[in-house]
């Protein structure tokens, strides 16, 4: 969407209107103009290769309004053309053939609506029209919400395979100075350096106890936002 604050009320609407038909053009846009509540901005082109020219060149195009039937092509070719181009602009069909079977399949190609001519008025079309921003607004926040959620999901599971990977590391070693350092306490008088050994058992132990706490770290308690990891809660 070419205004990413179109929310804000101050900011007008970029319309690019697209019929064959010049006098029904003046008549949307006169619509459009006569909207107080938000100002509209509207480019009107007569052909579909002529709109696709528009679009390339001009960012700031927030809605397509478009007829269906043209000389040369048709709406869901226009669709096709703009999907191509990568650019993502919610687009309305006008046209004036009651056609339901036409409707679904422009829903399938992810029209946003489809409005017959002779159903336009001056309150309808505008508010339709912010209507459906606010709709998109919304269903992209939505995805880019999503896309953070799966992002931290999969740098949660990295850490918990790394997390496995370090304790399996250290297990292995710990296990055999435990299993070296109770030999050697069996093997020598308590009188020969006690305090070294009860140092070093300590020392051992809280090694041990970190490596276990590491080892059972409750990923469930931890948040990501902003792409930092911040604990949420307290680990057992």
């Amino acid at each position: 969407m070419g205004n990413s604050n179109l929310n804000n009320t101050s900011n007008p609407v970029h319309i690019l209107m697209v019929d064959d038909d010049v006098a029904f053009s003046r008549v949307v846009r006169a619509i459009l103009q006569l909207y107080q509540q938000r100002k509209f901005l509207i480019t009107c082109k007569d052909s579909v290769e002529s709109a696709l020219e528009e679009i390339e060149r001009n960012q700031d195009i927030d809605l397509i309004l478009t007829d269906y039937y043209f000389p040369t092509s048709n709406g869901m070719e226009f669709c096709l053309a703009l999907d191509q181009m990568g650019r993502s602009i919610p687009i309305i069909f006008l046209t004036n053939a009651r056609d339901f079977k036409l409707a679904v399949e422009a829903m399938k190609l992810g029209v946003e609506d489809y409005l017959l001519k002779d159903e336009l008025d001056q309150a309808y079309l505008p508010r339709t029209i912010l209507s459906i921003l606010d709709r998109v607004l919304l269903r992209r926040h939505k995805m880019s919400i999503e896309k953070r959620i799966a992002m931290a999901e999969s740098r949660v599971q990295v850490i918990r395979e790394l997390v496995v990977t370090v304790c399996h590391e250290f297990n292995n070693p710990l296990a055999a100075i435990k299993i070296s350092f109770d030999l050697f306490k069996r093997q020598i008088e308590n009188s020969i350096a006690p305090e070294m050994l009860v140092t070093f058992e300590k020392r051992f132990n809280v090694i041990d106890t970190e490596i276990k706490r590491l080892r059972d770290l409750n990923f469930e308690k931890i948040a990501f936002h902003e792409g930092k990891m911040a604990d949420s809660g307290s680990i057992p």
